[in-house]
């Protein structure tokens, strides 16, 4: 006997720079407990057009509702991303760039005082398909807790710190495309205590996309990881508010 009840929306996590899908593990679990069908692809990382495209194309693959998530630089990407698809429902940006027209993420970093992750950044070339090398960075394992992950245990910072993503030094400097939370409605969880993205600048970008959003005091840029709990209930209430 059907209950009358809709499906509940796939939320589609997009991990961010010096991250991998695993930094969701815990707000995947709690998505889970309460009935969300989830997916977290991995971010290329190498351009912003294409790591948009990427996860554009993942979101071709999805039939119903969807709940698009970012955090950090995936946040500009799901800005892209999620630009002509109707089944999109919200955008959630976690200690996220949610990036205007033509502005890139180095702008926003620098756009407010309080980031510690240019001086502490080991920037190396990496091979290019046809040719020739582009710049990649990772956070230099000695200050990626402090930087990065200040409230994880220290344990699972240091794990983090041994599997971080390089990201492609262009994504990071690549202009954005016209920004989906002008289309869709936005939720915001600001990092109180981020030293990676200023939260003046998380602040900011959130007021200026209208989002509902929730502050999480002395969390660090790793927010998803240390508050899973909180960053699932954000989540839950985008879903539940657009369907």
């Amino acid at each position: 006997m059907s209950t009358g009840q809709a499906p509940k929306p796939t939320v589609v996590l997009v991990h961010g720079a010096f991250a991998d899908g695993s930094s969701w593990d815990g707000v995947i679990e709690r998505l889970r407990g309460q009935g969300y069908p989830v997916l977290a692809p991995a971010n290329p990382l190498r351009d912003l057009n294409g790591d948009s495209a990427y996860v554009s194309s993942v979101l071709d693959t999805i039939p119903g509702p969807v709940i698009l998530v970012g955090h950090s630089y995936g946040g500009e990407v799901i800005t892209n991303a999620a630009a002509g698809h109707a089944n999109v429902r919200a955008l959630v940006y976690v200690a996220a760039f949610a990036p205007d027209q033509d502005e890139t993420a180095l702008d926003l970093t620098g756009k407010f005082p309080g980031s510690s992750l240019g001086a502490n950044l080991n920037i190396h070339p990496y091979p290019l398909p046809g040719g020739g090398s582009a710049p990649e960075a990772v956070v230099k394992e000695s200050a990626f807790r402090w930087v990065f992950a200040a409230d994880v245990r220290a344990e699972t910072a240091a794990d983090m710190a041994a599997t971080q993503r390089p990201v492609g030094v262009a994504a990071l400097a690549a202009p954005s495309g016209a920004p989906a939370w002008k289309t869709f409605p936005s939720w915001y969880l600001v990092a109180g205590a981020d030293k990676a993205i200023p939260p003046a600048a998380e602040a900011f970008m959130a007021r200026r996309a209208h989002a509902h959003t929730v502050t999480v005091n002395g969390a660090s840029h790793a927010v998803m990881v240390s508050h899973p709990d909180r960053t699932a209930e954000l989540i839950v209430e985008a879903a539940e508010a657009t369907s």
